[in-house]
C-alpha cells in the first residue's frame, strides 16, 4: 500500500482505521448484505447510523440538549446565506470581524439579505493578525467570526465576548481539533471535508431559541427549523459522509476524545512552527500568537524555489503542499488524521532541502 501524506487543505486525508473499516463494510454494512451507499435512509438500521453520529458528536463537543445538531449538505458557502436567513429576525444586521477570504464570502452573501458591519479587519496587512481592537454594535442579531482562517493560517485563540448577541463561527478548519465551550455560540458551522468525514456533509450546531425566526422569502430547504423538525432527514441526506463522519467520531472518542486529540494538534504545530521559525530559507508571516494549528503556510525566497519543493516533496510522499492560489507558496494542514510522524517527515525534507539548495 503506497499511501502519502497529504497534507491538502479539503478534501483532506482520513484516519486510516476509519478508511479501513468504511472498506470492511463497504459490500456488507452489519450483516445487511448492503452498503450504506445502498440504504433508505428511511430504514432503522440508517435511523441508528445517523442518530450514532450525532450522540458520539454531543458527548465529543459536549452539546446539551438547548442545541440542536443538524446534518446538512451544500457546503460551508450555504451557510453564509442560511445564516442570515434564517438570524435576521430583528434588526437585519450582523457585525462581522474580517480574518480572511471566508470571511469576506460570508459578508459578501450577508448583504443581500441586510447590512453586514465589518466592525474590524486585518486586510491591511494580508490577514496576518487577528484584529483585536473593535467594539461590537448593539442593534444587530448576530455577530460572525471565521476562527480559523484555512488560506491565511491564522485563528481565534479566544473567542469575542458578545453578552446576549448570538455568537456564530465558521469553524470548518478547526472544529473539534481543540476543546471549545459551545455554550459560548449561538451557532456554529462547518463543512466535514477537513476534519470530520468526506466531502457533502455540513454540520450546523444552533441555539434551539434560533430556529423559526427565519424571514418569509427564505426557501423551505434553507430553513433551520425544517431541518431541525425533520432531524435531519426532511430530504434525503448525505449519507455515506454522515456514516463515515460517524466512524470518526467513533475514532476520535476511542482515542480519547477532543482533549487528547488538541495535545497532538499542538505537539504537531510546534514541530513545524520551530524548524520555520529557525530556518533561514522558510518563512511563516504569521503573527506567531494569532498562529493556526491546521493551516500553516510558509514560503522560499523565490517562485522557483517554491515550485522546486513542492515538486521534490511530492515525490517524496508529502503531497498537496501547493499553497492557495490566492496566497502563493506552501501551505502544510495538518488536520486530526495527520500523524505527528507525517509533520517529522515534513520536517526532516525542508531541513535536506534548505540544506541543498543554499
Amino acid at each position: 500500500m503506497n499511501r502519502v501524506y497529504n497534507f491538502s487543505a479539503g478534501p483532506s486525508m482520513l484516519p486510516e482505521p476509519v478508511l479501513v473499516k468504511a472498506a470492511e463494510e463497504m459490500l456488507d454494512y452489519n450483516g445487511t448484505g448492503m452498503s450504506v451507499m445502498e440504504m433508505s435512509h428511511r430504514s432503522k438500521v440508517y435511523t441508528s447510523i445517523i442518530e450514532n453520529a450525532e450522540s458520539l458528536l454531543r458527548k465529543l463537543m459536549k452539546i446539551d440538549d438547548s442545541y440542536s445538531v443538524l446534518f446538512l449538505q451544500g457546503g460551508a458557502s450555504t451557510q453564509f446565506s442560511m445564516i442570515p436567513l434564517n438570524l435576521f429576525s430583528k434588526y437585519r444586521k450582523a457585525d462581522f470581524i474580517n480574518t480572511g477570504n471566508w470571511s469576506k464570502k460570508a459578508i459578501s452573501e450577508a448583504k443581500l439579505y441586510g447590512t453586514a458591519n465589518v466592525i474590524a479587519s486585518s486586510e491591511e496587512a494580508k490577514f496576518t493578525y487577528i484584529p483585536e481592537d473593535y467594539k461590537l454594535s448593539e442593534d444587530v442579531d448576530y455577530v460572525h467570526i471565521t476562527s480559523n482562517n484555512t488560506l491565511e493560517g491564522t485563528r481565534f485563540v479566544s473567542f469575542p465576548e458578545t453578552g446576549n448577541i448570538p455568537l456564530v463561527a465558521d469553524m470548518s478548519s478547526e472544529i473539534m481539533s481543540r476543546e471549545i465551550d459551545v455554550s459560548r455560540f449561538g451557532l456554529i458551522y462547518a463543512g466535514a471535508q477537513k476534519n470530520l468525514g468526506p466531502a457533502g456533509l455540513t454540520i450546523v450546531i444552533i441555539k434551539n431559541d434560533l430556529i423559526g425566526k427565519h424571514l418569509n422569502i427564505t426557501p423551505t430547504m434553507l430553513r433551520y427549523e425544517t431541518h431541525s423538525k425533520e432531524k435531519s432527514l426532511y430530504n434525503t441526506p448525505p449519507c455515506y459522509s454522515i456514516y463515515v463522519a460517524g466512524l470518526v467520531f467513533k475514532w476520535l472518542d476511542d482515542m480519547g476524545g477532543v482533549k487528547t486529540i488538541e495535545k497532538i494538534n499542538n505537539e504537531k504545530a510546534a514541530i513545524l512552527y520551530n524548524f520555520l521559525d529557525e530556518s533561514e530559507m522558510f518563512v511563516n508571516k504569521v503573527n506567531k500568537k494569532d498562529r493556526s494549528l491546521m493551516n500553516i503556510p510558509f514560503a522560499a525566497p523565490t517562485d522557483e524555489l517554491n515550485e522546486k519543493f513542492i515538486k521534490e516533496a511530492e515525490q517524496a510522499g508529502l503531497s498537496t503542499l501547493r499553497g492557495h492560489r490566492l496566497i502563493g507558496g506552501m501551505r502544510a494542514s495538518i488536520y486530526n488524521a495527520m500523524p505527528v510522524e507525517g509533520v517529522i517527515k515534513l520536517v526532516e525534507f525542508m531541513k535536506k532541502f534548505e540544506l541543498e539548495n543554499k
